[in-house]
């Protein structure tokens, strides 16, 4: 590590920045946005990163599966490309148009893709939690802990994990699951997510946890969760 990053660190954990929340008793996994969108190279909103952090997602979904903890993900969709039931956050990135409905590049990356029974929460906004009822599905299922990976780094992940906090849930967002168009804004923001709303944690930290958090298999099938903000 650099010396001034040394010393920003050091900055910061005098202030009292920086320090752990931990984990819950009770853990999901939250996938961001983990569309093709953000994988293919032909979209305009391709990430160079894109495909090695939908590869750590899929093995988060995986190792939650495997521990009956819940998969939670979110997609973006709007009607058409007008992008009207954000029109503001359409006017401001008009890139937005790719989730329109019909869109190839608005479904989920290869190899990513809710199983039977996962959640799937449809938002038009940065943020999970906006205008959703991904907080009430998580207080209904007794969620204290996200495990969060996505895209993109400083946009929808930022701000799904600020509400997750903001909204009594311990976000854990692991550092190989997300991804951002450049370094910069991608480092930046995570040291900034670490330092005051969330605990920005490894890809093997996460994966050991998960497995220690395993839950036994239900004697008989759970009704189907729904779809959270559709």
């Amino acid at each position: 590590m650099p010396p001034s990053e040394m010393a920003l660190d050091a900055d910061y954990t005098s202030a009292g920045f920086a320090r752990r929340l931990g984990w819950g008793a009770r853990p999901a996994v939250l996938l961001i946005d983990a569309a093709l969108a953000y994988t293919a190279p032909e979209s305009p909103l391709h990430l160079a990163t894109g495909r090695a952090a939908a590869e750590a997602m899929a093995q988060l979904s995986e190792t939650a599966r495997a521990a009956n903890i819940p998969v939670i993900w979110t997609t973006v969709r709007f009607a058409d490309e007008s992008c009207s039931e954000a029109p503001l956050f359409a006017a401001k990135v008009p890139a937005l148009k790719v989730f329109a409905a019909g869109n190839p590049l608005g479904g989920f990356a290869p190899p990513l893709h809710p199983a039977p029974g996962e959640p799937v929460v449809v938002k038009h906004y940065a943020s999970a939690f906006a205008g959703t009822s991904l907080a009430a599905w998580l207080t209904s299922h007794s969620i204290d802990t996200l495990a969060i990976g996505g895209f993109s780094t400083s946009g929808c992940v930022r701000a799904s994990a600020l509400d997750a906090l903001q909204h009594g849930f311990r976000p854990m967002v692991v550092l190989e699951a997300c991804a951002d168009r450049a370094p910069g804004p991608h480092e930046s923001n995570l040291f900034d997510l670490n330092a005051k709303y969330a605990d920005v944690v490894t890809l093997a930290e996460t994966l050991q946890t998960l497995t220690r958090y395993a839950r036994p298999s239900p004697t008989a099938p759970e009704p189907s969760p729904g779809t959270p903000g559709d």
